[in-house]
């Protein structure tokens, strides 16, 4: 059966580990100062206490981000279906895999507030699912569905919260998706058994702010699925356990690209400072996220045998 884990402090006290049982938390008997040390030595510890009776109320708890720092934040970009034709591309045409990545300052609790930084004014959200590393890898691997199990400790949520008017007209990915606060993940780390991991073909995402549905899909029209992401990634990457892969977002995020037509077209008869200032300006008049909006983000599959909680994030100014 699937185990959900939980960071959390407790009335000001220290942070602890438990396991969520029947709506509240089965506190582990030791603690853990990072996630590494959690999947490095607490197994005995997880499973023992997801045997006994929930002793805390999650409403009682502060949660925290169940993936702490330092480890790096891996990330994938238009790799979900309609999100790829959204950014102007073709995703039975595409040929590679995209890859960037935020830094662990942008790691945040599930429920923390985030602060908009004041001159970013086209500030977006993106759901998705994310995978917690097991392993230590130095070289390349060859991963697939059969020993995913080995690689992957977890999965939990992420909001890979981005500053597009940073991240596009400066091409700074890395600064534009790293402020403090932009990577909000929980509440919940789901650890499947290795014979439960096809389950993570059948994710459902969800995504609202204050209400309103912004993104919706399915972790099966994913286009680069975890082994053979994996596989590449250790090609060019280390990876430690502890570490996080955020899988891409569904379609449904403020930025859209215009048709490559359009693109071409606009390239040919504009400075690149007039067509940054175009986007800009014309970007202005969609739903970005502003302070006093919530952003309410959920996975979990059909029967909710994996069930990643609710994260919470309100905006905020400096």
């Amino acid at each position: 059966m699937v185990t959900h884990l939980a960071h959390y402090r407790s009335d000001g006290g220290d942070n602890r580990w438990g396991v969520v049982v029947d709506g509240g938390l089965s506190p582990l008997s030791d603690t853990y100062r990072t996630t590494t040390e959690l999947i490095r030595h607490g197994t005995d510890d997880w499973r023992a206490a997801s045997r006994r009776p929930a002793v805390l109320h999650l409403d009682d708890v502060e949660l925290l981000s169940p993936v702490t720092r330092p480890c790096r934040v891996i990330c994938q970009g238009t790799n979900y279906r309609q999100h790829a034709i959204d950014s102007g591309m073709n995703p039975d045409a595409r040929a590679f895999n995209l890859f960037f990545d935020k830094t662990d300052a942008s790691l945040t609790g599930p429920h923390a507030s985030v602060v908009r930084p004041s001159h970013v004014r086209l500030l977006d959200h993106e759901i998705e699912l994310a995978l917690v590393m097991r392993k230590e890898v130095t070289e390349p691997e060859e991963v697939t569905d059969q020993n995913l199990h080995e690689y992957v400790f977890g999965v939990t949520i992420a909001n890979d919260l981005s500053a597009r008017d940073v991240q596009l007209p400066q091409g700074q990915y890395l600064k534009g998706k790293s402020y403090r606060g932009f990577c909000p993940v929980g509440p919940f780390l789901a650890v499947p058994e290795p014979h439960e991991f096809p389950l993570l073909d059948e994710l459902g995402l969800r995504l609202e702010v204050n209400g309103q549905l912004r993104q919706q899909d399915s972790t099966a029209n994913l286009l680069h699925r975890p082994a053979e992401t994996l596989t590449e990634l250790t090609t060019f990457c280390d990876l430690s356990p502890g570490d996080l892969l955020l899988t891409g977002t569904p379609h449904g995020c403020a930025a859209t690209t215009p048709p490559a037509l359009v693109r071409r077209l606009a390239t040919a008869l504009l400075p690149e400072d007039k067509l940054w200032a175009l986007f800009v300006r014309l970007n202005l008049k969609k739903p970005y996220l502003t302070p006093g909006d919530v952003i309410t983000a959920a996975i979990h599959n059909a029967d909710r045998s994996i069930d990643l909680g609710i994260q919470r994030t309100t905006v905020t100014t400096p």
